[in-house]
Parts: C-alpha cells; sequence; structure tokens
C-alpha cells in the first residue's frame, strides 16, 4: 500500500496515510487524533524521537519555554504556518522548561530554535523568532 508514515504526535503509533488524504483529515488507527491537526502540536521528546526518525514528511520542531518573550510572540506564527503546511510538513513545539534533557539532546544553545527533520535525520536549524511567511519558506527550504 502507497502512503506516507507518519507517526501519531499523541499516543505515538506509526501509521500509513494515502498521499490523497494526506490534508483530507486521516487520523491515527489507534487513538483516532488527527494526523495533520492543521496547527502546531505540543509533543514529549520521545514523541518527537520517534517522529523524526520515522515519518516520510518533513518535521520542524519548536525548541521554545513559557518565559521566553521571543518565544511567546512566535507562538501564534509557528501555529499559522503549521496550518499553511498542512499535507506537506508538520510543527511540532517542544517545551524546554518541561523536559530540559531534550535541550542538551538537541544540542540547543537558544530559544526559540526551530530544527527540520527528514529521512531520520536533521536537516537544518534557524535560532530567534520568525513570522509565518518566514516560517513557511525556511520550513520549505
Amino acid at each position: 500500500m502507497a502512503g506516507k508514515k507518519l507517526t501519531c504526535l499523541h499516543c505515538g503509533q506509526l501509521n500509513r496515510v494515502p498521499e490523497a488524504r494526506l490534508d483530507a483529515g486521516a487520523t491515527c488507527g489507534t487513538c483516532g487524533a488527527k494526523l495533520m491537526p492543521g496547527k502546531a502540536v505540543d509533543v514529549d521528546p520521545a514523541i518527537l524521537a520517534k517522529a523524526a526518525r520515522n515519518d516520510e514528511l518533513p518535521l520542524v520542531a519548536d525548541f521554545w519555554a513559557p518565559w521566553c518573550g521571543p518565544c511567546r510572540m512566535m507562538a501564534p506564527e509557528f501555529s499559522k504556518a503549521a496550518g499553511t503546511l498542512s499535507g506537506r510538513a508538520r510543527l511540532v513545539k517542544l517545551n524546554t522548561e518541561d523536559h530540559q534533557a531534550a535541550g542538551a539532546t538537541y544540542n540547543i544553545r537558544g530559544i526559540p530554535t526551530m530544527v527540520a527533520f527528514s529521512g531520520g535525520r536533521e536537516v537544518r536549524r534557524q535560532s530567534g523568532a520568525m513570522r509565518e511567511a518566514d516560517i513557511v519558506r525556511w520550513a520549505e527550504g
């Protein structure tokens, strides 16, 4: 069966989604969560690692913290970019305050930092707050 492998951002289950259904409300076969939610989704380090390793769509992670002013400023822009990129990429957020070890694991030196994953590996990163159009352009890079 052709399609793209996607990790459910809620339960971590791997799903295969026909390409025609990527932006048509595909849901997880285990928990029923949307696989392309159209907004940025908060994830934990285990889900991020599994999605980065297995997903066959580009994955962009925003490493942020609630006390960070630029992070709070970028949050709605990042979520809008997730909607714009729906079906072509997935955008997730990882709270470095709640998951401090993840900052070390991914070598995060400042926040907000976006890290793009493709084919199981990091392909690029960008630090600093950005607007929706810039995030989309960067993610499609």
